[in-house]
């Protein structure tokens, strides 16, 4: 039970006591740094159960607690907020509690219902690039949190690996590819990507023909002959044609090759994959299904409509009057066959875009009316896009970030300002490339997660890589400082008892901070947040850092004093440890 919990049952025994009346909640907030105290109850909200002065109120709640709590060790009421002075004793008791938990904050039993998280989810066009590495990083972390929290997860992606997006890179690639294969020098990811791109450019070149021929340019998109043979491609590989399958498959493969290398460089993982391929044939099951009862309609073209202007929004088609299906059908049936592999799984969080907001509107909408229970538990993790300052990315243009690069990227970066801090003179080749690389990822996740979800980010690599500030960097720098510590310290004296230590300030503080990590993780859960994590490990950091600067360790003036400092630190590294592992970012035992 925290503090808060513990003081508002008192609070509420007191309110009955002195004025026989029944608080619903007592509202707290943290004690201003002018006035004495370490929480701060908020009177006002009781005036309306007990009439009176809030300053009185105040004196006399106050009073009480001091009489009959023994955790509470002095009050003062300024106007209607009641400070209250915590003793020593309760921060001891607390911190032997907590001192030996190597998952100190996560919750170990797993309820009955799973969670699934679906991120990544890339088209098989084209390679990883920065916005993916947003969803990746958040969906991962998303994962982690909601693990720690107490649930069984599942980590899955969808993969987009079939309509006429990856017709285009496939019909560039017949066209133009000359038989180019793979090589340690390009993956195959990229390959492909570079016949999207390639498509994209001799499209456009048949669009200004046409335009100059005399067509007007929306005309021309659509009458363009490239166009129309990727249009016919998409219908064969429907009906099953060999050589379009073949082609297909192949071609996939080495976007598959390429991404499972771009998976392992990021640090995350996934407990299975669902392909569009497969889940739309069933999206088209549950479609025949659905007209039978009436969820879906038909319109005299032949194409399968879902009318949901009742509920605020509009007409979505599930079929098109060609009978191939559209997104909307795969995710219906991806969503029903996530569930038949994964009984146990009662929700789903779906990591994509904001420009995808209506989509999963109407998905889940869609998914209610065809009658399944657990649709009530889907959950649309919708984030911002990644700008550079450069301006936005477009990946048929060629204009992307490329994943694999930026992470090499942040190495490079990571070593270069290290080499100007001069803080790896020790170390050998090896040990440097790999604390490069755990700095660089440790900045590019921590820079991308500590942002609301919600919020677009610009991402500068040089600024994430600031060793001062709300960086991975800095938080990395400081656990590895701590690690330091510890090492130094004497491991072989003799355990004492300091739980009769007074606390310095900067002790107790550091400790709140400690506290407050298991609700941070339930509330991050909740939220689906991981800036919410992120920045409480900043302001952990930022206690630690003010402590280690007003208080000697390591020399300090009793054993007792060492001992407690030193036990105090290294639940502190834990706690860093424990809250980056959910974020995906690794912590370095020097630096």
């Amino acid at each position: 039970m925290t503090l808060q919990e513990t003081l508002e049952i008192h609070v509420k025994s007191a309110i009955n006591a002195l004025f026989q009346s029944e608080l619903e909640s007592v509202e707290f907030q943290a004690t201003r740094k002018e006035f004495a105290g370490d929480i701060t109850v908020v009177v006002f909200p009781m005036l309306r159960v007990v009439k009176g002065n809030p300053a009185v109120i105040g004196e006399q709640v106050g009073q009480y607690l001091l009489d009959h709590v023994e955790l509470v060790k002095g009050f003062n009421v300024v106007k209607g907020f009641l400070n209250i002075e915590i003793s020593d004793s309760y921060y001891h008791n607390f911190f032997q509690t907590i001192k030996d938990k190597s998952n100190y904050g996560f919750v170990e039993k797993k309820e009955d219902k799973a969670v699934m998280v679906e991120y990544s989810s890339p088209n098989t066009n084209k390679p990883l690039h920065l916005g993916h590495v947003r969803n990746v990083l958040l969906g991962y972390s998303v994962a982690e949190i909601l693990k720690a929290s107490g649930k069984t997860v599942y980590k899955t992606q969808i993969i987009n690996d079939r309509g006429i997006h990856i017709c285009k890179s496939m019909l560039a690639y017949q066209k133009f590819g000359q038989g180019e294969v793979p090589s340690e020098t390009l993956k195959g990811d990229k390959l492909v990507g570079n016949y999207y791109v390639k498509f994209d450019q001799e499209y456009k070149a048949q669009i200004s023909e046409l335009v100059e021929n005399g067509q007007t340019e929306e005309e021309a998109k659509k009458n363009a002959p490239l166009l129309l043979e990727a249009q016919e491609m998409l219908i064969n590989w429907e009906a099953g044609d060999e050589d379009v399958v073949a082609l297909w498959k192949k071609m996939n493969q080495w976007v598959y090759d390429g991404f499972d290398v771009t998976y392992k460089n990021i640090g995350v993982d996934f407990d299975s994959y669902y392909y569009e391929s497969n889940t739309y044939l069933l999206g088209k099951e549950f479609v025949a299904e659905g007209l039978k009862t009436g969820v879906f309609f038909k319109k005299e073209d032949g194409s399968v409509w879902c009318d949901l202007t009742e509920d605020g929004l509009d007409e979505k088609i599930v079929l098109r009057s060609d009978g191939t299906a559209v997104y909307m059908t795969q995710d219906i049936g991806t969503a029903i066959q996530r569930i038949k592999d994964f009984p146990d799984v009662g929700g789903m969080v779906y990591t994509v875009g904001n420009e995808q907001d209506y989509h999963f509107k109407v998905l889940f909408l869609i998914l209610k009316k065809l009658g399944f229970d657990w649709a009530k538990n889907l959950f649309h993790l919708s984030y911002g896009m990644v700008d550079l300052p450069s301006g936005k990315m477009k990946s048929r243009e060629g204009t992307v970030v490329d994943a694999d690069d930026l992470i090499k990227e942040m190495a490079d970066t990571a070593e270069e300002i290290s080499k100007e801090l001069g803080k790896l003179e020790d170390y050998d080749y090896t040990e440097k490339k790999a604390l490069y690389k755990t700095i660089g990822l440790g900045a590019l996740k921590y820079y991308i997660l500590k942002v609301d979800p919600k919020k677009r980010i610009l991402f500068d690599p040089k600024e994430s890589i600031d060793f001062q500030g709300n960086t991975g960097p800095f938080i990395q720098y400081t656990y590895a400082r701590i690690q330091s510590i510890l090492r130094k310290a004497d491991a072989n004296s003799k355990p004492v008892d300091y739980t009769e230590l007074p606390l310095h300030e900067k002790e107790k503080q550091l400790i709140k901070q400690l506290e407050l990590f298991p609700e941070v993780i339930q509330n991050a859960a909740e939220q689906h947040s991981p800036a919410l994590i992120a920045n409480y490990t900043y302001d952990l950091v930022k206690a630690f850092n003010s402590f280690y600067q007003n208080v000697s360790i390591l020399g300090a003036d009793s054993e007792q004093e060492k001992q407690f400092r030193v036990e105090l630190s290294r639940i502190v590294s834990q706690t860093i440890k424990n809250a980056f592992q959910v974020l995906g970012i690794q912590v370095p035992e020097r630096m």
